[in-house]
């Protein structure tokens, strides 16, 4: 049982800036199981999409469309996974979810992320 909490969504002009946040918490056994946090997002009429994902040991994947833009970072001890993202575009508008893969995947209950163009 783990429960991901997202904050820092917003509504942002182009160019700006926003900091995504995401709290996991639960058994420690489902905590522990933990191998891999991250991001996906979902704009209207299209399908939820990675962003980025990170592994405990420090291994990133993003999509080619935020690279250079997103930066993902994780504070393995503390159940933290933060997405920093700059140089906002319109086409970033998308409801953003935490995701975490450990004994099953886990989902965030998503948070609303707006660039105004």
């Amino acid at each position: 049982q783990v429960q991901l909490v997202e904050s820092g969504g917003g509504l942002v002009q182009s160019g700006g800036s926003l900091r995504l946040a995401c709290a996991a918490s639960g058994r420690s056994g489902s905590l522990n199981s933990i191998i891999l946090m991250g991001w996906y997002r979902q704009a209207p009429g299209k399908q939820r999409e990675l962003v980025a994902v990170k592994s405990n040991g420090g291994m990133s994947n993003y999509t080619d469309s935020v690279k250079g833009r997103f930066t993902i970072s994780r504070d393995n001890a503390k159940n933290l996974v933060y997405l920093q993202m700059n140089t906002l575009k319109p086409e970033d508008t998308a409801v953003y979810y935490c995701y975490s893969r450990g004994l099953r995947d886990y989902w965030g209950q998503g948070t609303q992320v707006t660039v105004s163009s």
